[in-house]
């Protein structure tokens, strides 16, 4: 069928049910008003027409990515955000630091006056040049890692990507190259640390953990001035003027974002640079500092504190390994580039992913046996899970879907989109293995990762569950977000895939 617009729009159903039973599937689902256009379905060369409703459900160039207009809801919450979250962090960090993580004692202390908010305030850590020198040359050598030093590693570790890759198709149209050198950069950041730490000691390796609080002012101010400066350059000298999107909310906008992609010459890219270095390389190194810590205060470094870190690593290294794969995912595919992602990947990510080794520095904690190795094997067996949910995604994506997945010839929802240049493209949305059992499966990985890491810490303060509680929180929206964006991407035919895929990450549940 041909849309208002003269193209072309089709979308054709490989079928993992006969076609007659997920026809009812997707009308249990769909209102289908007279007059309406019409979409074709194909099943081993069988066509049946479809109905589709007009307006709202049709797909519209270019419109997916964050909202166009901010209703009262929205932009009271984005006010709160702006305004606490940088208070939480500060707070996490003055209760760690000075009340051995306990949460409530400073507000109980408050609301039993013996304490004024001057007096919680003159606890915060004070600003210093040590921290200053810290963090201008960590972001100058992350800098200088992400766009000075080409990558090798794809050219000497078999199987793995990098170099020049291209990304997803922008709302404008546009397809993007990155260079992929994250994997190389996290390897040579720890390559230094470690030989610092055991030959040449240049510095403390408790350095990190030494100056956390001085850090934090540092992160802060480069997390604001990065925010504001992507701001300004979305009006007066975006990278890709058509991939703008403003709204009747100026504070909407410094949050979300106007530009896509914002960038600096052809490589710097704002999103890429700040949603991978310098806040998950950092990620690591927090918690190894943290380690050294631990082992300087006590003598030795607990099985929890061994647990934490090995499994972050693991998460870390698994998300530089597959850069090139997270650049079809929601942070680089769907986000523009705001405070949401400038401030949040240098202050929300290295200080609040990182509560577990802080908490176990101030309260080490020695696992039982069996403890110990339940949270071996949850955080293992969400992490495999994770890799296969991921693995087979790309691997669809990869073979275009000519692989077999489970052994079988993959099924999937091939659907079209257009862009805001008016052209048609053609998307696949995956049906079998893990897609088939949810949606979102992934997160279901992630969520019994971020488990076996806050249950490591033992069960005295809730100082290292906030994590889990804000991932839980976070994932849920997300997968909101995310299928708010993908239907406005593919309108009706998105519908067609959430009836084939009821759930998003809790099969039979949610």
């Amino acid at each position: 069928m041909w849309d208002s617009a003269g193209n072309q729009q089709t979308c054709i159903f490989h079928s993992r049910l006969p076609l007659k039973t997920a026809m009812a599937k997707v009308q249990q689902r769909t209102r289908v008003p007279s007059g309406s256009d019409t979409v074709v379905l194909e099943s081993n060369g069988h066509h049946k027409d479809d109905k589709v409703a007009n307006g709202a459900s049709t797909p519209k160039p270019g419109q997916w990515g964050r909202a166009w207009e901010v209703n009262l809801f929205t932009g009271v919450g984005v006010l709160i955000l702006l305004t606490t979250t940088p208070l939480m962090v500060l707070y996490f960090y003055i209760a760690c630091d000075k009340y051995q993580c306990a949460l409530s004692t400073p507000v109980l202390e408050l609301y039993r006056g013996q304490a004024t908010l001057y007096d919680l305030w003159m606890k915060a850590p004070a600003m210093t040049a040590k921290a200053w020198k810290i963090g201008a040359i960590w972001l100058t050598w992350q800098i200088f890692l992400a766009v000075g030093l080409p990558d090798i590693f794809h050219k000497i570790i078999p199987s793995y990507t990098g170099g020049i890759c291209k990304g997803a198709r922008t709302p404008a149209g546009l397809v993007n190259e990155y260079n992929i050198n994250g994997l190389q950069a996290w390897a040579l950041t720890h390559i230094i640390f470690f030989a610092n730490a055991f030959y040449f000691h240049w510095f403390s390796p408790t350095i990190i953990f030494d100056n956390f609080g001085g850090l934090l002012w540092v992160a802060n101010a480069v997390g604001y001035t990065v925010s504001i400066f992507a701001f300004v350059k979305a009006f007066h000298f975006p990278t890709c003027a058509e991939d703008r999107k403003f709204s009747n909310n100026v504070f909407y906008d410094f949050l979300m974002g106007i530009e896509f992609n914002p960038r600096i010459g052809k490589w710097f890219d704002f999103k890429l640079f700040f949603n991978g270095r310098p806040g998950i390389v950092a990620w690591t190194l927090i918690n190894l500092s943290a380690a050294f810590k631990q082992y300087e205060l006590y003598g030795y470094v607990t099985n929890s504190m061994i647990l934490v870190n090995v499994l972050q690593a693991m998460y870390v290294v698994d998300y530089f390994w597959n850069e090139h794969w997270y650049l079809h995912t929601i942070d680089i595919c769907h986000d523009h580039f705001g405070w949401y992602l400038g401030w949040g990947d240098c202050v929300w990510l290295p200080w609040m992913y990182t509560l577990q080794g802080q908490y176990l520095v101030y309260n080490p904690t020695d696992l039982a046996t069996v403890h110990c190795l339940a949270m071996w094997t949850l955080g293992l067996g969400g992490y495999f899970l994770f890799r296969s949910v991921n693995g087979q995604k790309d691997y669809f994506r990869r073979t275009d879907g000519n692989g077999l997945i489970w052994g079988k010839k993959p099924e999937y929802l091939q659907c079209s989109y257009i862009s805001s240049d008016g052209k048609q493209h053609q998307s696949k949305l995956l049906l079998s293995g893990w897609w088939g059992v949810a949606r979102h499966f992934n997160y279901t990985a992630d969520l019994m990762g971020c488990t076996a890491y806050c249950m490591s810490c033992g069960f005295n303060h809730l100082y290292p569950y906030f994590y889990l509680v804000f991932m839980m929180i976070l994932l849920t929206h997300r997968c909101f977000r995310d299928e708010e964006r993908c239907r406005a991407k593919y309108g009706q035919q998105w519908d067609k895939y959430e009836s084939l895929v009821p759930y998003r990450y809790i099969p039979g549940i949610f």
